[in-house]
């Protein structure tokens, strides 16, 4: 075996000790470099929210730049599918949850949460791709929307408004009844086989009220402006990026609460009696697409 000469020796002896250093907090840890994702990549990445209306798709960019919260986020959703409305974000204010609110606003989406907790490379991607490439981002989603009302499956219905134009925008009929459509993207970005029912490729029909309790959490103030590459959450410009990821704060009209006064008497929501009887015996989910089953 070749043994290394004193210069080699005294490098691999400086990078074990910089590595330890690090790890025990002595040394800073090396600065990420910034991710880079190219047209094709970023297609890939979007597609599976590409066709969201526009406010559900600002709060889903918007919350998995907060990546690592996803999960534990995902799990208080399923916990209490139960709730709906103002005993919902009264459940949320209570519970003094200390994820960033944009991921506190999906808490009413929990298949959405599901879907982001299930593919967690996936989901940290999109957050990371949103932060370092924004337009680049939001020039994606207009690309597939665009294929997607190209080969016609993209409409207008009862539940979602869509218009089209140099940018495609899609709005929920109703403001405060928001819904998640369900498709495939291998379908609704390619041209349809020939006498395949394309108005079954993407449904709209579950989807959830969302009213003034929301508000503090920023829906009813969510919106893109697609021609400035623009993004409005809670009424304001989103500008968290790659550079101030660290530091930035979006402002919001709910507290915020670190996660360690969790455990000095701020305990998580406890279910009354009757919510714990109505879980026991099946209460069906407020969120009618959080039934999967029926997909």
């Amino acid at each position: 075996m070749r043994r290394l000469s004193v210069f080699g020796q005294r490098t691999a002896a400086g990078a074990i000790l910089a590595v330890t250093l690090t790890i025990a907090g002595i040394l800073p840890a090396p600065a990420l470099a910034q991710p880079s994702y190219g047209p094709v990549e970023l297609d890939r990445l979007v597609a599976r929210i590409a066709l969201y209306p526009d406010p559900l798709l600002s709060q889903t960019l918007a919350a998995a730049t907060f990546s690592d919260q996803i999960p534990e986020a995902a799990r208080w959703a399923d916990q209490h599918h139960y709730l709906s409305g103002d005993a919902l974000a009264r459940a949320i204010s209570e519970d003094r949850l200390p994820w960033d609110p944009s991921v506190q606003a999906l808490l009413p989406f929990p298949s959405v949460l599901d879907m982001m907790a299930s593919d967690m490379t996936w989901t940290a991607d999109l957050g990371n791709a949103f932060m370092a490439q924004r337009e680049a981002v939001m020039d994606a989603v207009q690309r597939n929307r665009h294929r997607a009302w190209d080969y016609g499956y993209l409409r207008s219905g009862g539940q979602v408004i869509v218009r089209n134009g140099p940018f495609i925008e899609i709005v929920p009929s109703n403001p405060a009844f928001v819904v998640v459509p369900y498709y495939d993207p291998l379908v609704v970005f390619a041209a349809p086989r020939p006498g395949f029912v394309i108005g079954g490729a993407i449904r709209f029909g579950f989807g959830v009220t969302i009213g003034a309790a929301f508000r503090p959490w920023g829906w009813g103030y969510n919106r893109f402006e697609w021609n400035t590459h623009t993004v409005i959450i809670n009424n304001t410009h989103w500008d968290r990026t790659w550079v101030n990821r660290t530091t930035y704060v979006h402002p919001y009209k709910v507290e915020r609460y670190e996660a360690a006064r969790r455990t000095e008497g701020h305990e998580l929501h406890e279910r009354t009696e009757h919510e714990r009887e109505a879980a026991r015996n099946g209460h069906p989910r407020i969120e009618e697409h959080r039934g999967r089953d029926r997909r």
